[in-house]
């Protein structure tokens, strides 16, 4: 199955998943850590509305086999922010495949830190898929959106090029990818350049709509879509947003979170310090969420500030 296909099986909401009351999402993200090494102006991460600090490996180890239990089929091990800045990523890939199981685990990066004797690592570990956000036409947009070094660009180019290499010297399995953000009706033609020469080293590249992260980011000139709607090319209903039905997002403090952009933590739902994954994903503001959702009316609720229902 594609990149691609994954993702719009789980944007799309099938009718198992059209209740308040459901099972175990066949998705979840998990928070190995807050940091970042990027500012990117697109990424209200940058506001620093929360602490930014990694989960607690006991934490990790505790909640990753109850949910494979419960029913989940896809890890990613990774949320808000750059998970190749926590040093024990490759045994969490191990321990997600191997101890818990888990049929397929992904992993989306920024390529800064992703040098090749940490992407081999994490493909010996059973990694099923890397991908790369690359969300810059050339070094001066990479400079001016994700506000660091011109000279990282290159390193990113170079780290994407190289997974390619040490996929194929390893004859591993894992799927490599690359998307970009449509900040605005050029962006396409901007980007046909360095997608043109990252291509030939990676499996699919698709592009993403400009997401307002939950009404945190505005301005820059950019044309913002409404909601989280999938890909660019696939774009959902708003309501009922997705995010709430089919994926689970688990913060680094262990919070289970309604939303694929929970900044500031407004739509924890339930705690996975203190209750099991299946009581939090069926918690009570869970449930009255989703039936505001279903009836497409989120007035008053916690998904009220989101351009996808202004």
């Amino acid at each position: 199955m594609s990149i691609t296909d994954r993702i719009d099986a789980i944007t799309g909401i099938s009718e198992r998943y059209l209740s308040d009351v459901l099972p175990a999402p066949r998705s979840v993200k998990i928070e190995l850590t807050a940091r970042c090494n990027f500012n990117c102006s697109f990424c209200a991460r940058s506001m620093r509305l929360r602490e930014l600090k990694d989960m607690d490996r006991e934490l990790f180890f505790r909640v990753v086999p109850e949910m494979r239990a419960a029913g989940v089929e896809e890890l990613g091990l990774f949320y808000l922010g750059e998970s190749f800045m926590v040093d024990w990523l490759e045994e969490a890939i191990r321990f997600a495949k191997q101890e818990a199981g888990f049929p397929y685990v992904f992993l989306t990066t920024n390529g800064s830190l992703s040098t090749p004797e940490r992407v081999e690592a994490c493909m010996a570990a059973g990694l099923d898929s890397l991908k790369f956000s690359l969300n810059y036409a050339d070094a001066e947009q990479f400079h001016q959106i994700a506000r660091v070094k011109r000279s990282l660009y290159s390193k990113v180019l170079k780290h994407i090029r190289e997974a390619r290499e040490v996929r194929d010297r390893g004859g591993y399995a894992t799927g490599l990818y690359a998307s970009y953000i449509m900040y605005d009706g050029e962006q396409g033609e901007r980007m046909k350049a360095v997608v043109d020469e990252v291509a030939p080293f990676l499996d699919e590249v698709y592009a993403l709509p400009l997401y307002n992260q939950a009404a945190f980011v505005e301005g820059e000139g950019w044309e913002f879509t409404a909601g989280n709607r999938g890909r660019f090319e696939n774009l959902r209903d708003p309501l009922p947003c997705w995010s709430a039905f089919t994926e689970g997002h688990v913060t680094w403090d262990g919070k289970l979170s309604a939303c694929c952009f929970d900044h500031d933590g407004r739509f924890h739902m339930g705690d996975l310090t203190a209750e099991g994954f299946m009581e939090a994903w069926n918690s009570p503001a869970f449930r009255t969420l989703r039936q505001a959702h279903l009836k497409r009316d989120v007035c008053g609720t916690v998904c009220e500030a989101c351009v996808a229902y202004a």
